[in-house]
């Protein structure tokens, strides 16, 4: 019989702009991620309100960008504002098919001049005996600003699931050194959907720039799930849509 499955997706999506800002690129990004039609969607770099794009940009949604892209195609969606300036905010975003039941946006700032947050949210997904708990997060720079907030990150989730709770944590890590597989992996019983040969590499995905993808800084991270097929979007039109390629992971639910 074959296994229930979720499809997930992360993408830091640079605030709807393509590489270098040349352009607005947030439709092109509705469109892509509709196509693909994941479960759930994890994105960072969300641009919440932005006053003076709203202004000078034509077709500048008028909605925050996260609301935009779920219209008509995910039902729930969490925002977590991160970095917030005179004349707008962003941070990261869940789009989800299934109704989120909490939602919560852990501040982790090491550094002033680097704001940071994760977005938790706990969904409700039919095939799935306790609720799915599921975590956005978009790292530091640095090294050690990253430790700490991982760090963070497990005992937060440490305090509030289950040891045996399904959990899906997805996003930006910055992490080029891959130091979280190990922190992850020890802590939360986490493994990474890159990270066996259904992702054919066997290590997480590289994923910057999306032109050219050097870097393994994206990764998907999943606990109570086999990992079926896990694919990186840097083909056209993806790698023309933002900075960092898109992720993606089928997921299969134990029966």
């Amino acid at each position: 019989m074959k296994a229930p499955g979720l499809h997930v997706v992360t993408y830091n999506i640079h605030k709807g702009f393509s590489q270098f800002n040349q352009r607005m690129t947030v439709h092109e990004l509705r469109e892509q991620l509709r196509a693909l039609g994941p479960d759930i969607v994890f994105l960072q770099e969300v641009q919440g309100m932005h006053s003076r794009h709203a202004k000078r940009i034509a077709n500048w949604p008028e909605e925050a960008q996260h609301a935009f892209l779920a219209a008509e195609m995910w039902e729930s969606t969490a925002y977590g504002r991160n970095v917030i300036y005179g004349h707008g905010h962003h941070g990261n975003a869940i789009l989800s098919r299934y109704p989120i039941e909490h939602t919560h946006n852990q501040d982790v700032t090491h550094l002033r001049f680097e704001r940071r947050g994760l977005l938790h949210c706990t969904i409700r997904v039919p095939k799935l005996e306790k609720a799915l708990h599921c975590v956005c997060v978009h790292l530091s720079l640095f090294a050690r600003s990253r430790r700490r907030q991982m760090d963070a990150l497990a005992g937060y989730l440490e305090g509030i699931a289950d040891p045996d709770a399904p959990l899906i944590i997805a996003g930006d890590f910055n992490d080029w050194r891959n130091e979280a597989d190990e922190l992850l992996a020890q802590r939360l019983g986490l493994s990474e959907a890159f990270g066996g040969p259904w992702g054919g590499t066997g290590s997480p995905g590289r994923s910057f720039p999306a032109q050219r993808p050097v870097l393994r800084l994206d990764r998907i991270y999943v606990r109570g799930f086999s990992v079926k097929r896990a694919r990186m979007h840097c083909e056209e039109p993806w790698c023309k849509i933002s900075d960092h390629a898109a992720l993606s992971a089928q997921l299969a639910i134990p029966t």
